[in-house]
């Protein structure tokens, strides 16, 4: 709902601030900085908004991202200067290639400054036009509203996305008369009914069909639609990298995830379809196996709302630019011969052998902390994850069967669980929030421990401790074995960490252990911090250091 639409005398930082009103922003992540000190001025007298001052940028921009996941609103973030714009940066790229809507506002030198190599200055516009949707810097105030607002809608509308808008000093304490427009809503494209005549044909022709659904599904918030679609066709569905929670895993449709390391029971499947429907994904290289998935002879449909993403991994069959709700709610009531019944069948058979949580004395504590956490967790509570080779039990085991329970980093940031969790612990403040991260990430933004103390953000952070970055290690043993050089990390207590800032910190080593401590602090809504010690010759979900070296 639009407070303010026409012209006002206002100065450019009051401006950015009742832009961000008229978008209904709650929060506002950041670390301050002297060259936008007016708008923090600005937002001090601005009740709506909650100002989240975080300990490092990249923890402000990963918190703006996971709280833009969980909300389905533009994750907002204010740095200063080539310092802090460069420490966001991580963030920044994250958002892009995981499609979450985010405006990055920049502190920049002042205008007369411009050019000379003023103090921390680069040029922010072009420094991030390759990782953002659209760069901008304000060089005139009485445009700060034109331009802002464009920001909010680009970063929402099409393929979502980052925004970053470079605020030279001097420019936001002008005061001048600016016009504000319109809150547009987000643009839903539907397919013609040529369109949906077309994926009719194919899927007459198909033997072994099969749905890759991705973040447009979600996007969207067209996981009922997905589910009612499938039933209705019986076509099996796989979910696209880390977007578990599209579709109900324990649904007797759902055959996998297309991941890091996965199954070959699964691989099987996505080899074996002859016609697959791409729903809002954007068919990354791990999606599809390294671009393996898709030869010439197999039939593709590929719906997404970015038109750049059709045909830019393979030329589809029909390719229709659509906001995926829309476009199944036209394709819900299309012909289907369902002729592939036994397939469906055979390929949720070889997921659910896959998949099978089975654990004994003999496996790794990792394995026994998601079966933990699949028996004791409420069902619609939300995890985040890291980077990492501990995300494998996580991807492999663990059973999300329903919405919006899960948040992960396509782009595979390391430091990014924990900020993500607290970002959507405000967005959803009555859930479970646990974040599942490795030593050597959870390292990287341990700071924000501190953020999450001093604004009483109460998430659960599981710390998988093996002294070392696993993944990179795994990758040494393979590619050049006995040569270990640069993985071996150093002792670090993080319950005694998590101790020295306010956090209740616990270390276990046994299942049982575990068991314990999470049924301490579930549903007591405190923060804490479990440091799970977990050994390094277990390497990854399917194999030991020792077999890797010997060549199994």
């Amino acid at each position: 709902m639009n407070r303010y639409v026409g012209r006002r005398t206002m100065t450019a930082a009051s401006a950015i601030v009742e832009c961000m009103k008229l978008e209904s922003i709650r929060y506002v992540f950041c670390v301050p900085g002297e060259s936008y000190l007016s708008v923090l001025d600005a937002l001090y007298d601005e009740d709506s908004i909650q100002v989240i001052s975080t300990r490092h940028e990249s923890g402000a921009g990963f918190m703006a991202e996971g709280y833009a996941k969980a909300s389905f609103q533009p994750g907002v973030v204010f740095a200063t200067r080539a310092v802090g714009g460069s420490n966001a940066a991580i963030a920044i790229h994250t958002a892009y290639q995981d499609s979450t809507p985010m405006v990055v506002f920049l502190g920049q030198v002042k205008r007369e400054v411009k050019g000379r190599e003023g103090f921390q200055e680069i040029d922010l516009d072009r420094h991030f036009e390759h990782m953002a949707k659209w760069t901008m810097e304000l060089n005139d105030p009485t445009r700060t509203a034109e331009i802002v607002q464009r920001a909010f809608r680009i970063a929402q509308s099409g393929r979502p996305g980052p925004v970053v808008i470079s605020l030279p000093e001097d420019v936001l304490n002008e005061e001048v008369e600016i016009s504000f427009g319109p809150v547009t809503p987000r643009p839903k494209p539907a397919p013609s009914e040529t369109e949906i005549e077309s994926v009719e044909k194919v899927l007459s022709h198909a033997k072994r069909p099969l749905i890759i659904a991705g973040g447009g599904v979600k996007s969207a918030q067209a996981e009922d639609n997905l589910k009612v679609c499938a039933e209705k066709w019986g076509i099996p569905v796989m979910t696209s990298f880390r977007r578990h929670d599209i579709f109900p895993n324990n649904h007797p449709l759902y055959v996998g995830h297309l991941g890091l390391g996965t199954h070959p029971n699964i691989q099987e499947t996505v080899y074996e379809a002859d016609t697959i429907l791409a729903l809002g994904t954007r068919l990354s290289e791990v999606t599809t196996q390294n671009y393996s998935i898709l030869p010439p002879d197999k039939k593709l449909i590929h719906i997404d709302i970015h038109d750049g993403t059709l045909g830019k991994v393979s030329a589809p069959d029909v390719g229709i630019v659509a906001d995926i709700e829309q476009a199944l709610l036209l394709l819900e009531n299309i012909y289907v011969n369902r002729t592939w019944k036994t397939w469906a069948k055979r390929r949720r058979n070889a997921y659910e052998e896959a998949s099978k949580l089975k654990v004994s004395t003999d496996d790794p504590i990792n394995k026994h902390v998601i079966d933990l956490l699949q028996k004791k967790l409420p069902d619609d509570s939300l995890l985040t994850n890291d980077a990492g080779n501990f995300a494998g039990w996580l991807h492999a085991y663990y059973s999300f069967t329903q919405k919006h329970t899960y948040i992960g980093p396509t782009s595979g940031a390391m430091g990014y669980g924990m900020p993500a969790a607290l970002g959507a612990k405000l967005a959803f403040p009555d859930k479970s929030i646990i974040s599942l991260s490795g030593d050597g990430g959870f390292m990287m933004t341990v700071m924000e421990l501190e953020t999450a103390v001093r604004f009483e953000i109460p998430i659960i952070c599981l710390v998988f401790n093996n002294n070392m970055y696993g993944t990179i290690r795994m990758h040494q043993e393979m590619h050049y074995p006995g040569k270990v050089i640069a993985t071996d990390l150093g002792a670090v207590s993080f319950k005694e960490l998590a101790e020295s800032m306010g956090v209740t910190g616990y270390q276990v080593s046994t299942p049982e252990g575990f068991e314990k401590t999470l049924n301490q602090v579930l549903g007591k809504e405190k923060l804490a911090v479990i440091e799970i010690m977990t050994g390094k010759e277990q390497i990854s979900v399917s194999r030991t250091i020792e077999q890797i070296q010997k060549g199994n």
